[in-house]
């Protein structure tokens, strides 16, 4: 895998700085309680947290946007929420972050997604989900495809896939064909374990677990990873595939049948919460930048190893990105 120096990094952010990425997806709101536990229940053997503070972030797709505006690129949200204090919560947060929510679409008949995580002594305790998973209505369709035309010009598409039924198979397919039309590299985080609709995009990112749930059977070694790489790329129709493996790092299949490794970054693994959402969107905002694709796999995770190293949702900074790269390459040279 390539490296990529801090002065390459400069330039490929100041290219993508301004550049409009549309993110499409599953839109929740993260809700956290922070405590101290010091005893167990008297009255089931659990621990009692007492609690601190409590937070709100965005999460999803939303979360998605606030990592590409962290590196100076200018996201525009499509989403939907429920019509109460949750959904409420997502536009405040959305609108102090200066994010461009223009895409919001509050349905009255469906809650917006909450996962509620009670985190005690700095480790997460429980998670509380509440959501559903119905597809929304067909005319969010068109609304979607009016806004994304509104667009003067995009330079990458987002479809974040939570399987939270936003992104149905009509939208993704709508959406497609307009990114063809105008030449527009489109990006997939998925979740669900269809595959037609997404063939043709530019680039798609499964997990293990994912690619394996996808494929129907385990990906335990590399070369059960390689296979299922080249193979997705078959289905897909896709140039490039990259399958993120957790602390093994990730595997990058590309056109010509090249396949690169890149390896872990993290130092310290705090909270893995939102660490796909900040490698999408550093793949998208690179590209965006002029970035090749293996910079930009080298790139996303070094950005998704700085956020899992602390707890709680965090957005990659483009000052935070330079100063991981940084910090790379004078262990490199440490090592040389």
């Amino acid at each position: 895998m390539v490296h990529v120096t801090t002065d390459r990094l400069h330039t490929i952010l100041a290219r993508a700085a301004g550049a409009t990425i549309a993110v499409l997806g599953d839109i929740m709101l993260d809700r956290y309680f922070w405590g101290a536990v010091h005893r167990i229940s008297p009255e089931a053997p659990v621990p009692v947290v007492d609690v601190d503070n409590e937070t709100f972030h965005l999460g999803g797709a939303a979360n998605v946007a606030a990592n590409i505006l962290g590196l100076h690129a200018n996201p525009v949200l499509f989403g939907v929420i429920g019509d109460d204090a949750s959904g409420r919560t997502i536009k405040q947060l959305a609108q102090t972050a200066g994010l461009d929510a223009s895409g919001l679409i509050v349905s009255p008949a469906r809650p917006t997604t909450v996962k509620t995580r009670i985190i005690g002594n700095n480790q997460q305790l429980l998670r509380l989900d509440r959501e559903t998973r119905e597809d929304v209505d067909p005319d969010v369709i068109n609304s979607v495809i009016s806004g994304l035309n509104a667009i003067d010009k995009l330079h990458a598409i987002v479809l974040e896939d939570y399987d939270k039924g936003f992104l149905s198979d009509s939208l993704i397919v709508a959406v497609i064909a307009l990114a063809k039309e105008k030449g527009i590299p489109v990006f997939v985080d998925p979740k669900r374990h269809a595959l037609n609709a997404y063939r043709g995009v530019f680039l798609y990112k499964p997990n293990r677990k994912e690619a394996s749930d996808i494929l129907g059977r385990p990906l335990t070694t590399a070369d059960a990873v390689v296979e299922a790489g080249r193979e997705l790329q078959a289905i897909l129709q896709c140039p490039n595939v990259l399958i993120t493996l957790g602390p093994a790092g990730m595997m990058l299949f590309e056109e010509r049948g090249v396949v690169s490794s890149v390896p872990t970054r993290a130092r310290s693994v705090a909270d893995v919460s939102g660490a796909g959402d900040t490698a999408i969107a550093t793949l998208a905002t690179c590209i965006a930048g002029g970035a090749t694709v293996q910079e930009a796999a080298t790139l996303a995770n070094t950005a998704a190893g700085v956020v899992v190293g602390e707890p709680g949702i965090v957005s990659i900074t483009k000052e935070t990105l330079l100063e991981a790269v940084h910090d790379d390459a004078l262990r490199s040279v440490e090592r040389q």
